[in-house]
């Protein structure tokens, strides 16, 4: 095949394994890919849903990646789906144009089953007709290039007030360095979801396989805050290329009036300013947590939308689907109730948490 041969032939879809293949990690290098891309979160994913990851690529006429779309597929009580990717704030397909979209997706609607996929900054798949927009959500983004002073005075006033009283309380932050401290994390994220929010927390394995892809790895990091000795707050970052992702967030009411969680923000902006990362990516807000959306938007300079995109082959939920949707909220209800034991919500996360993908 000579050079115009290459350039010019017909790009090949092939599907292969994103956690093993070396495809697919060049593919990564060349897109504008997120941490949700990566084969360690695709690896948190399997271990602790027991999920097969499987990847459509196109490849150019020099057999190299131009194109791909993570996706696995689920088979529950609500039947078969597919989703790109369950449990991930978003996961934009790579495609350039159209027709590399269309290649993509076309072996996915032929399953003849629902497809969920989220998008920020691809908005190919929201001209497909096939998708309807289901739900919105935010995206924020920091650029850290700037010099520290200058992300310093980016921020919006309230929150420098609020950093500069956690400091005079005596708040102060570490790196957790022992599954003990993700442990206690964890039980104060449980308890935040529970009763804040009136949600099940994923399981404590979800959050043990994080601290092993990614903190063990040296690949993310777990800021705690305490105050009197005492942990009252903590932030989960990843790192994925250049950007420092914003996970996992939880603190304790009582302790809110020492500002921890900004002191947390701006010590990880300033940890992530040093090794060189050049973006804060916030993950996705829903829209009705105000006040998330306040805290996140004092420090933004970049707000998008997070699109969640859905195809059914047929428009009727079929009974078994039906029959969950109706079920989960009330089971969510019943495992969230204050008269609950936090033991018992935890456990309910670990058996019921899957069938929210």
């Amino acid at each position: 095949m000579n050079g115009l041969e290459a350039i010019t032939s017909s790009p090949v879809l092939t599907c292969i394994d994103p956690i093993t293949d070396p495809l697919w990690l060049r593919l990564l290098e060349r897109q504008e890919s997120s941490v949700f891309h990566s084969p360690d979160w695709l690896r948190v994913l399997r271990d602790t849903y027991g999920l097969q990851m499987r990847a459509y690529v196109l490849l150019d006429g020099m057999d190299e990646p131009c194109a791909g779309m993570p996706f696995c597929q689920i088979e529950d009580l609500r039947g078969k789906h597919l989703s790109s990717l369950p449990f991930s704030d978003y996961c934009d397909p790579f495609a350039s144009d159209m027709a590399q979209w269309q290649l993509l997706v076309d072996k996915l609607l032929a399953e003849r089953c629902p497809i969920n996929l989220r998008c920020v900054h691809n908005s190919i798949p929201l001209s497909d007709k096939h998708f309807k927009v289901t739900k919105q959500a935010m995206w924020h983004m920091t650029d850290l290039r700037a010099d520290v002073d200058d992300l310093w005075s980016q921020m919006h006033p309230s929150a420098r007030r609020a950093t500069k009283k956690a400091e005079r309380d005596g708040v102060v932050v570490k790196i957790a360095e022992s599954e003990d401290t993700l442990r206690a994390f964890f039980e104060m994220y449980l308890r935040l979801r529970k009763q804040k929010y009136g949600l099940i927390a994923q399981p404590y394995a979800f959050f043990q396989n994080i601290w092993r892809q990614f903190v063990e790895k040296q690949k993310g990091q777990l800021l705690v805050a305490y105050y009197g000795g005492e942990l009252i707050a903590g932030i989960f970052f990843l790192q994925w290329k250049d950007s420092f992702c914003y996970k996992f967030n939880a603190s304790k009411p009582e302790h809110l009036s020492h500002r921890p969680n900004n002191l947390l923000l701006w010590e990880g902006m300033k940890y992530a300013h040093a090794a060189g990362y050049q973006f804060l990516d916030f993950g996705l807000s829903d829209l009705d947590q105000e006040g998330l959306l306040r805290y996140k938007r004092q420090y933004a300079t970049t707000e998008k939308t997070i699109s969640f995109l859905q195809y059914r082959p047929v428009e009727a939920l079929n009974t078994q689907e039906q029959q969950m949707r109706a079920l989960l909220p009330k089971l969510t209800d019943l495992f969230t109730s204050e008269e609950v034991p936090d033991s018992v919500t935890e456990k309910a996360g670990e058996e019921l948490y899957r069938f929210f993908a």
